[in-house]
């Protein structure tokens, strides 16, 4: 019989990490969507790239604020 472990005893941030691990595991194709956060994700990248067209570079930004 394997040992267990005991994940209460790690600290929050170790089982971020963990987490994290966890989560990087995992391949795009060992995550599917359902029809809903297909059409949720579609939308938003929608709106991603809408609005990314008209951002401004930080280099703008830095230059905007060197003329105040």
């Amino acid at each position: 019989m394997a040992d267990t472990f005991d994940i209460s005893k790690l600290t929050k941030s170790e089982r971020l990490a963990l987490i994290g691990e966890l989560w990087d595991s995992l391949a795009p194709e060992d995550v599917s969507l359902t029809p809903a956060q297909e059409a949720e994700l579609a939308r938003r990248m929608a709106t991603f790239e809408t609005d990314a067209r008209g951002a401004m570079s930080w280099d703008e930004i830095e230059a905007e604020l060197d003329k105040r």
